[in-house]
């Protein structure tokens, strides 16, 4: 029996749609993933929250939170300028720092900073 011989190009072609068969449908569609900006906003604005849910706002200034959602609004691009000035503020600003590095983030990508 003589043996059919396939082309390199037809072997990649069959390849490649052998491959993207297996695929739910819709995947070749799917949105890309996030930048690691983002990505990293999202899970500091989850510890955030939680955080508060633990801690409460009991001793936080009204100046140190809303400081904080105007970084949390700005996508985390806003430059620091939360300062903690209470034992309170100083130890969420602290709990804060903690879960942020847990999280893989950077310690400059935190929004805490005294100017003044």
């Amino acid at each position: 029996m003589h043996q059919r011989q396939f082309s390199l190009p037809l072997a990649v072609a069959a390849a490649c749609a052998l491959a993207l068969s297996g695929l739910p449908a819709g995947a070749q569609d799917a949105p890309p993933p996030r930048s690691w900006t983002v990505e990293k906003c999202a899970r500091y604005r989850d510890a955030w929250k939680e955080a508060l849910a633990r801690f409460g706002r009991a001793g936080l200034s009204a100046d140190f939170l809303e400081r904080h959602d105007a970084f949390l609004a700005s996508g985390c691009l806003k430059d620091a300028d939360v300062c903690p000035r209470s034992k309170q503020e100083l130890a969420l600003a602290n709990v804060m720092v903690v879960r942020a590095m847990n999280a893989g983030t950077a310690s400059t990508f935190l929004p805490f900073a005294c100017r003044k």
